[in-house]
């Protein structure tokens, strides 16, 4: 079914990201967390897509399979860094032969190691224009999601400029966006006022980074430009050597948050789940009380 379908019908809709694995092994232990996550009944899951590409045929396994073996709704994530429009085209073809409705719209990272990397001529520079592209060669058959920075893209000056270029993907064709990670709310209502004043009326969905690794999230988030508030970064250095401790805390943080989110109306919760469930069904069991659909 259509994401954008589906996200009319809930008022506020609860979601997974998951990443390939690179092994059978890995691919299991994925499948087991969808098993144990598939008990809250999503609204959907999505699957990610590595820079260049990297991940193309392990991405559309763990789509078909999930597609295939379970009542999910899945959405495939597509990047359009690296690729041709035809590369594009064949790729979201496979998909809708396959029966996938939904697609995430990426420009994605230029990969690793390539500093002299060189955009292919016949290509999608930017996710409006990949956007454009499913809607030109697909219609209506793609539910279209696209993604958002309440702190504003790396690359981008300011927020004003980010958000002029939200806009594009927008008008090009998306349904609803899912947000990068954050930690402070107060960029995220901050976007969304700033995407009122310029006409944006999709769904805006907060993703949702639980903290179970300090070093590793730390690390994201600068790669992201994700700022965690410094209360929690003096919590967390504290304890930083202690898993469990760090996995309380960022737990009982994300509890807080997702509250005052869902207290403000979001449209949903998109959790970024590293391929594990623990985190995150602790999360949701303290916060579904306040989940009405």
């Amino acid at each position: 079914m259509k994401i954008r379908d589906l996200l009319k019908k809930v008022n506020t809709s609860i979601s997974f990201e998951f990443f390939p694995p690179k092994t059978k092994e890995g691919e299991e232990k994925l499948f087991q967390t969808i098993k144990e996550l598939e008990s809250i009944k999503p609204t959907f899951v999505s699957v990610t897509y590595g820079a260049g590409g990297s991940t193309r045929d392990r991405t559309r396994n763990i789509v078909k399979r999930i597609h295939e073996n379970t009542d999910l709704t899945v959405m495939a994530h597509l990047t359009c860094i690296g690729h041709t429009k035809e590369d594009l085209i064949n790729i979201l073809q496979d998909y809708k032969n396959i029966g996938i409705e939904n697609i995430l719209a990426l420009r994605g990272d230029i990969p690793l190691n390539q500093e002299d990397f060189q955009h292919p001529e016949d290509g999608c520079k930017y996710a409006s224009e990949l956007v454009s592209l499913i809607r030109e060669n697909f219609g209506d058959w793609y539910s279209i999601g696209v993604a958002a920075y309440p702190e504003g893209h790396p690359e981008s000056p300011n927020l004003e400029r980010d958000v002029i270029n939200f806009k594009r993907k927008v008008e090009a064709g998306a349904d609803f966006a899912i947000t990068q990670m954050f930690f402070d709310n107060r960029y995220f209502y901050n976007f969304l006022d700033l995407c009122e004043k310029h006409g944006i009326n999709i769904p805006i969905i907060p993703g949702i980074m639980p903290i179970t690794n300090f070093k590793q999230i730390r690390k994201f988030a600068l790669m992201c430009g994700a700022t965690i508030p410094e209360k929690l970064v003096s919590k967390l250095e504290k304890v930083e050597d202690k898993p469990d401790e760090v996995e309380k805390i960022g737990i009982e943080f994300a509890v807080k948050q997702c509250e005052d989110l869902l207290k403000n109306g979001v449209k949903g919760l998109h959790f970024y789940t590293l391929n594990k469930s623990d985190a995150t069904l602790k999360i949701y069991n303290q916060i579904k009380h306040l989940i009405k659909n």
